[in-house]
């Protein structure tokens, strides 16, 4: 019948724009690895709003989120915090993404965000596969994937980015994690005011 031709051509489409979005997402990853393999990436420091940073990062994951999934963002108003605020983004972006996938379609993430004049700390939160205890130590290794993770889509470069992003703003990033659980990122960054170049 018609409606089951349509729905066929509408799945075949659907495949091709994932393909589409892994290539992207891969090449993205390649093009960020070479930049930061070539030190052409530095910290640019300058002063932001914490929660207008958060905001912008979930809008932009909005479009990827599974069917009821919601983001929720736990902040104090005002803070300004100094550091590069693009590759915060890029950051939250890549852990934000990830806890979209491996989450389930009705699951919560949250993002909190605390913070005094010197350390910010963002936790990104999520109820998904969680990633077993072996596989805890390797997982900034590039190319490593979680063997719980094999059947979903990634390029087992994020996590590697992530952490050398934020190296390049010397902060750290932590994993707790508990299989069938969730699992909590956690980003410890130090103000990078002394820095700014007047």
């Amino acid at each position: 019948t018609q409606s089951e031709d349509q729905d066929k051509r509408d799945r075949h489409i659907k495949k091709i724009k994932d393909s589409v979005s892994h290539l992207n997402d891969l090449l993205e990853d390649f093009l960020s690895l070479g930049k930061l393999s070539e030190g052409k990436i530095a910290a640019q420091s300058e002063p932001f709003e914490v929660n207008l940073l958060l905001e912008e990062a979930v809008d932009e994951l909005k479009a990827i989120l599974k069917a009821h999934q919601v983001i929720k963002i736990e902040s104090a108003d005002n803070i300004v915090f100094v550091s590069d605020k693009k590759l915060l983004k890029n950051i939250l972006i890549n852990l934000l993404s990830n806890a979209i996938k491996f989450s389930g379609e009705t699951s919560l993430i949250q993002v909190r965000a605390i913070s005094d004049e010197n350390r910010l700390i963002i936790s990104v939160i999520d109820q998904g596969i969680g990633i077993p205890a072996d596989d805890l130590p390797n997982m900034f290794t590039s190319f490593y994937r979680a063997r719980n993770a094999m059947n979903i889509e990634g390029t087992g470069l994020g996590l590697h980015i992530v952490k050398r992003y934020a190296d390049l703003l010397q902060g750290s990033v932590a994993i707790e994690s508990e299989p069938g659980k969730g699992t909590t990122f956690t980003i410890s960054l130090p103000s990078l005011q002394s820095e700014i170049i007047s």
